[in-house]
């Protein structure tokens, strides 16, 4: 068995985290929180207990609150002996912790769905070690539905149910003027109301299985042919060599960590998690946040030119560069290109229902933190670069994925060829 007890990272109104505890029997996985908090500077990593002599905002003193952690692994310890000595598969941690140790203000069970989500959010987030953006993905879900029934029951979510909640999402008030999302939107927080409804049902919540077999067929556009925006190598060498005005300074910063993961093919989660740990004189290596790849990525001298520039400078967590937020990083990119004139036009083809739109907008407006990514995928072929050489140092694993862009590559080799018969 594994009982441990930690902080969560989140402080409630009087400052004090938390006192959460895992417990694991027989591969059966309880996560919740113990009922009390106290001040992080209070509290022993390695013991797992409150320190000697210190007590937490609602004046519960360092005692009471160890000894109530220790009874909870005490008694956690001895089911898991009778578990052992039957033979039993029949136990259920939850409702073991919810009888032994509530209190009449914690005992009170979730009344509607939104509670529960905020229970997947926290614990499979922790589990799966959620990007902020899959957070506020899913949290914009919980939203969507709290708009669309306030009173939402699992029983609601029948298929009728499920399909009301299509047409709300096709017509519901977005940003400006823009009235309903997108196919592919609406395709993705289908399956991200699946994904919970099934935790849902494991956890013992849900008894609606209407979910299981619903699968609409929502018209959207293949990834193979929908167009990858990139800079090209003239563009990118435009916006690294660009001079911002005294005015637009702060775009310059935005800019360089852009490049850089133009110049290396880093995802923005690993460009704004690189250390200086991470550096080495002629390459940089590290663990990919998103799918967890050893990556080992050779510096070139606009890469290197990159960190070498900011090498005297501090940044928290010891990081390399000055990264931003995504979503900050993503509305000065946008500044950026418009100021660099990268305002080729662009068609951008989706699905809205069963109407296909072409939307024709500059270059600018669709440059975000992924363009890197793609920007560095594209020029590596275009220039002669093996393509299993490119997957290396992205960590690609499928083949088809690489496909878009080799279609790219052999477009522009095209293209430069066909200058012969001017």
């Amino acid at each position: 068995m594994a009982t441990n007890f930690y902080l969560d990272t989140r402080s409630n109104k009087k400052g004090d985290h938390p006192i959460n505890v895992s417990i694991v029997i027989k591969g059966e996985r309880l996560l919740t929180t113990t009922g009390y908090s106290i001040s992080p500077d209070k509290w022993n990593r390695e013991r797992q207990r409150v320190n000697q002599g210190f007590s937490n905002a609602n004046g519960i003193t360092y005692n009471v609150i160890n000894n109530k952690l220790s009874e909870i692994e005490s008694y956690f310890s001895k089911l898991e002996n009778q578990i052992e000595i039957s033979d039993t598969t029949n136990f259920n941690l939850k409702d073991e912790f919810a009888e032994k140790f509530r209190t009449n203000k914690t005992k009170k069970k979730a009344e509607t769905i939104f509670d529960h989500m905020d229970e997947f959010i926290s614990e499979v987030g922790k589990l799966n070690d959620w990007t902020v953006s899959t957070v506020e993905k899913f949290n914009a879900l919980k939203n969507h539905l709290r708009t669309f029934n306030p009173a939402l029951k699992y029983e609601n979510l029948n298929e009728s149910g499920l399909i009301s909640f299509m047409d709300y999402l096709k017509n519901v008030p977005l940003t400006g003027d823009v009235q309903g999302m997108r196919n592919s939107t609406i395709k993705n927080r289908i399956s991200f109301l699946k994904w919970f409804l099934r935790w849902a049902t494991k956890k013992g919540y849900n008894n609606e299985a209407a979910f299981l077999s619903f699968n609409p067929k929502i018209k959207t556009i293949k990834s193979t042919d929908k167009e990858i925006v990139f800079l090209d190598w003239e563009e990118l060498i435009r916006v690294y060599n660009f001079e911002f005005p005294d005015n637009k300074k702060y775009l310059t910063r935005v800019r360089d960590v852009f490049c850089f993961s133009c110049f290396t093919g880093l995802r923005y989660s690993d460009t704004a998690n690189l250390k200086r740990s991470n550096i080495h004189e002629t390459y940089i290596s590290l663990t990919s946040i998103k799918d967890s790849d050893n990556l080992k990525i050779e510096l070139n001298k606009y890469s290197a030119a990159i960190l070498d520039k900011y090498k005297d400078e501090q940044f928290p967590y010891d990081r390399a560069l000055p990264v931003i937020s995504n979503q900050r990083s993503n509305e000065y990119l946008k500044e950026m290109a418009k100021l660099c004139g990268i305002d080729t036009p662009v068609t951008e083809v989706y699905y809205k229902g069963n109407e296909r739109i072409e939307e024709v907008r500059p270059k600018y407006e669709m440059i975000c933190t992924h363009t890197a990514r793609r920007t560095f995928i594209s020029n590596a072929l275009m220039k002669g670069i093996p393509v299993n050489v490119v997957m290396k140092w992205t960590g690609h694993s499928d083949y088809n994925a690489m496909k878009p862009y080799i279609a790219i590559a052999d477009t522009a080799k095209k293209n430069e060829m066909d200058k012969f018969n001017l």
